[in-house]
């Protein structure tokens, strides 16, 4: 993997880069769709490349309990088994050491996971991530590291880091050489210190690109930007800086303003499966009467396939009427919708215009 580090923005933090890997370029700052189980849910790959998708996840705790990665391997990897010829990343499954809290048990070695599926259970060792992600073949694999809960009192937070440290060394360590590039991920929960603390360490043990773990998972918006602006300003320049699981347009913004290269977050999707629509004046709940007799797209001026071709009143009743389309129709828009922001972005960077362009942002919604 390479990363070309293209133009930093004048007026803020921004950076413009482009990440290339073996399935091609990956223009930054940049939204990865989330296709947990090798699927972005509602939508075909051709769908998503007609979005502007260059790169989308996967997760190794779901695809390790089915379909299994030894059969991904045998059938030809995941970009195979599942026909995207563009960029995977796969997060390792330590968010599932967090989702899963109360089915799973924490131990130096790794973590013990009781399936949601059969009720089996499994110890995934960071040797045991790194594996995973290698029969995989994904482009980018994550360490295997601990996602902390909110709140957490500070002994716990050192005692997790910690541990993600030294599991990220044994991921560093296990890892096949130049087959995959491989992230790692600071911990420290919302303490600057120890944030400070856990980069310094993984700068040590040196890695392709560094993500930021354990946020949007209940703090307070302003906890999640302090330590955005404790801890980016610290990180390799030339090194991709990703900021997990986030979250809403303004976070998406917020977030590029301060650095940050690659996000990801099930919202666009999860949303607009619930019926939740985001245009750039805020969001819409599909299913609310007033959009019953409204012949209007979901936000005029839209150039997703939705928008142009479906009024609210057709996706207000395909909503309601349980259809499957609906899914499908809602989650193009929200795709649309988030990656078109972060093109958007990433042209005022070129122009050195991110602060005046967000200033206009944050005037269409309020």
């Amino acid at each position: 993997m390479e990363f070309q580090l293209l133009h930093q923005d004048r007026s803020s933090r921004a950076r413009r880069g482009r990440l290339i890997t073996r399935h091609g370029s990956v223009e930054t700052p940049v939204f990865m769709p989330v296709g947990t189980q090798a699927t972005v849910k509602s939508l075909s790959p051709e769908e998503l490349v007609s979005l502007g998708a260059e790169i989308i996840l996967g997760n190794t705790y779901h695809l390790f309990l089915r379909p299994g990665a030894e059969r991904i391997d045998r059938l030809g990897g995941l970009h195979r088994f599942m026909g995207w010829n563009r960029s995977i990343l796969t997060d390792s499954g330590g968010f599932q050491v967090f989702s899963l809290a109360r089915i799973n048990r924490i131990q130096e070695d790794g973590v013990v996971f009781q399936s949601h599926i059969d009720g089996s259970r499994h110890l995934i060792r960071p040797e045991t991530a790194m594996e995973i992600q290698a029969m995989l073949g994904s482009d980018i694999a994550m360490a295997f590291d601990e996602c902390t809960p909110y709140p957490v009192d500070r002994r716990y937070a050192q005692e997790s880091m910690e541990r993600t440290v030294r599991w990220a060394r044994r991921c560093r360590n296990a890892a096949s050489a130049g087959s995959q590039a491989v992230f790692g991920i600071v911990q420290g929960s919302v303490y600057p210190d120890l944030r400070l603390e856990c980069l310094q360490e993984l700068r040590e043990i040196g890695f392709d690109g560094y993500a930021l773990g354990s946020l949007s998972v209940g703090e307070p918006k302003e906890m999640m930007r302090e330590i955005l602006e404790g801890t980016l300003p610290h990180m390799p320049a030339h090194r991709p800086r990703y900021l997990m699981g986030v979250g809403t347009p303004e976070d998406l913004v917020e977030g590029v303003r301060l650095g940050v290269d690659m996000f990801d977050c099930v919202m666009p999707t999860r949303n607009a499966r619930n019926g939740m629509l985001f245009t750039s004046r805020g969001s819409i709940q599909i299913k609310n009467s007033r959009f019953a007799d409204d012949p209007d797209p979901i936000e005029p001026g839209c150039s997703c396939y939705t928008c142009r071709h479906f009024s609210r009143a057709y996706l207000r009743h395909l909503f309601l009427s349980k259809e499957l389309l609906a899914f499908r129709l809602n989650t193009i828009h929200n795709l649309h919708h988030y990656l078109a922001l972060m093109s958007e972005m990433r042209q005022a960077i070129e122009r050195d215009e991110l602060e005046s362009w967000t200033l206009g942002f944050h005037a269409r919604r309020s």
